[in-house]
């Protein structure tokens, strides 16, 4: 069982596929060739399913950070004999820069340890289990290092000292001195082709340097948001590109499958995959933190993987496979034991099977964030369906946005999405070459908001409900001032902002998404997403002070490399869900901005 706290992971990316390594250097998580492809490291959900160690090989103090504006991690170990220097990245391609990033990534995974001063003993442990463990390849010594065989992929390790093999596991030894460097590389290729050659220590060591390079290319050409929280807002916005399949421009909503909400419980779920209820939120902190390069990226994906569903008056799916894939059905790993025993360990999420309807709001409102001139006739169309759509069907139950998995409900939010569907649409009519159907929209849009604001808000709650003619509270519906339905100074709005604040966050300050039974066991952690929606909506209502305490509070959970879990434990305060969670990261930007927009100084 895997016991590791989440947060001791830092997080490499190659625009493609991830991995995760622990802060005493084993990488213990890797997916590649994509962010959703079968792991061939696990550890993190299983002890015995793959890691691969380099570190010192007696106690250390270790620190670590991300080099400068990089997504390459710089881990430190100092010995009572000397110090060592671990370098890790996944490697891009050879002299991409800027928006290039991950169009032509090797599949390699970078490692150098230096000795900086004295003498350092370093073991290296490689012991790959490909398909999550389920496979214990052979392995073949090769000149430079050593080549695994099993399952789908070929696997060369490039290793320029002696590696003792057993019981498929590959080990070494060796004592760095001053000035002295162990340059490793693992590379992944398809079965059906030769393996891939070794890499010599130079050209590792080059391509560290030309990986850190392309990062800092990006990071200066992304340099544009001037506010609050700068340096945590450019971090957020290098944490969103890492997140992105660079073949589409899909972002997931993190990089691992079933690190729990509720440890020990089964509230596990899979989360590499992209979700159409993040794009509008998703679009607003790209245009703070990246550029628009990004954001059409993201909307072309969503728009041509969803292309030709609305004709079929099917409902329109939630969630996509990174290369556009609609059917992700879920599966169970029964020989995996889970984080902290956290099980079932699940791959496939069948939330894709949900009808939400918010996801036309979030389309609709996507679009307009981007705010073209004119649309191509495939985009065109398919955004006329999506308005027409959320006409037709805003007055029917779903499963709501944080897809309980229970009985369809009237839930306030997607009722909510459907009038920005329909009010995002009215604005966009010109480019649609829909004017004739504005008064349509117009009137389904104003009876939305009847709707909303006779059946949606309880007086005796004091608050916008979670569903229509409901009693209890909803996260969720700290959206109302953030789409524009209601001004942050409606009273309405103050007084649900300030009961979400005192009945729906914990003793640190931070928020649940609601306290409702939804069909599951356990208790689910505080969202670090619904905290900086609090943050955000405080800005919008005048409390801006408020908000920047709130601000803190939420990003004071991210751990020492600037990474945010999806939640937090009531009990613990440790993070828990998946990690790093893109919706946490999103939401950090949108609330920097917000607080920003406020006219407040700088915060530290």
């Amino acid at each position: 069982m895997s016991t590791r706290a989440i947060s001791d992971y830092a997080l490499l990316s190659d625009c493609r596929s991830a991995a995760l390594v622990s802060s005493d250097g084993s990488v213990d998580w890797l997916c590649s060739p994509r962010f959703d492809s079968p792991a061939i490291f696990a550890r993190l959900l299983d002890e015995n399913a793959g890691h691969w160690s380099v570190g010192p090989a007696c106690p250390a103090e270790i620190t670590r950070r991300y080099l400068d504006d990089t997504l390459v991690v710089e881990t430190t170990f100092r010995t009572a004999t000397g110090t060592a220097v671990l370098r890790d990245a996944l490697a891009l391609g050879r002299r991409e820069r800027g928006h290039a990033l991950g169009a032509a990534s090797p599949s390699a995974l970078l490692r150098e340890v230096t000795c900086v001063e004295g003498q350092v003993p370093i073991t290296v442990d490689f012991a790959p289990r490909p398909e999550f463990g389920l496979i214990r390849p052979l392995m073949e010594p090769v000149r430079g290092g050593l080549v695994a065989r099993g399952g789908a992929q070929v696997l060369t390790l490039s290793c320029p000292v002696e590696l003792r093999v057993r019981d498929a596991t590959a080990r070494a030894t060796v004592t760095l001195r001053a000035g002295q460097r162990l340059g490793l590389a693992l590379r992944i290729g398809p079965v059906w082709e030769p393996a891939p050659p070794c890499w010599r220590p130079w050209r590792v060591h080059r391509r560290i340097g030309d990986t850190a390079q392309g990062w800092r290319s990006w990071s200066r050409a992304h340099a544009r948001y001037q506010g609050p929280w700068q340096e945590l807002v450019g971090h957020s916005g290098r944490v969103l590109r890492a997140l992105t399949f660079a073949p589409t421009g899909a972002i997931v909503a993190a990089v691992t499958t079933s690190l729990p909400e509720c440890v020990g419980g089964e509230r596990n779920w899979d989360y590499r995959y992209t979700w159409v209820r993040d794009a509008s939120l998703t679009l607003q902190a790209l245009a703070t933190a990246a550029c628009e390069k990004e954001e059409t990226a993201f909307f072309s994906f969503l728009a041509g993987a969803a292309a030709g569903l609305l004709d079929h008056d099917t409902d329109l799916p939630i969630m996509y496979g990174v290369g556009g894939e609609r059917d992700l059905s879920e599966r169970t790993l029964p020989h995996l034991t889970g984080w902290r025993g956290s099980a079932p360990v699940r791959i496939g999420n069948d939330a894709w099977r949900q009808r939400q309807l918010d996801v036309y709001g979030e389309l609709l409102d996507a679009a307009h964030e981007l705010s073209p001139g004119r649309f191509d006739p495939l985009t065109r169309s398919f955004l006329l369906g999506a308005a027409e759509s959320a006409a037709r069907r805003w007055q029917e139950p779903d499963q709501g946005m944080w897809e309980i998995r229970g009985p369809s409900r009237h839930f306030l939010h997607s009722k909510l999405m459907c009038w920005v569907a329909l009010d995002r649409a009215v604005a966009l009519a010109p480019a649609l070459g829909a004017t004739d159907r504005v008064p349509f929209w117009e009137d389904t849009r104003e009876r939305i908001r009847a709707a909303i604001l006779t059946r949606g808000w309880n007086e005796d709650a004091g608050a916008f409900t979670q569903v229509l003619d409901g009693t209890d509270l909803d996260a969720s519906a700290l959206m109302l001032p953030l789409v524009g339905f209601l001004p942050g100074d409606d009273p309405r709005v103050r007084s649900t902002v300030e009961a979400v604040a005192t009945r729906l966050a914990d003793r640190r300050g931070l928020v649940l998404r609601y306290r409702t039974r939804d069909g599951l066991t356990g208790h689910e952690g505080t969202f670090l997403l619904c905290t900086f929606w609090l943050a955000h909506a405080l800005a919008l209502t005048g409390q801006a002070g408020r908000g920047e305490r709130v601000f803190r509070t939420a990003a004071s959970h991210a751990n020492d490399v600037g990474l945010l879990a999806e939640e937090v434990d009531q009990a613990t305060g440790e993070p828990i869900g998946n990690f790093p969670q893109a919706f946490s990261h999103i939401g950090l930007i949108n609330a920097a901005r917000a607080i920003g927009d406020t006219g407040r100084p700088s915060c530290p």
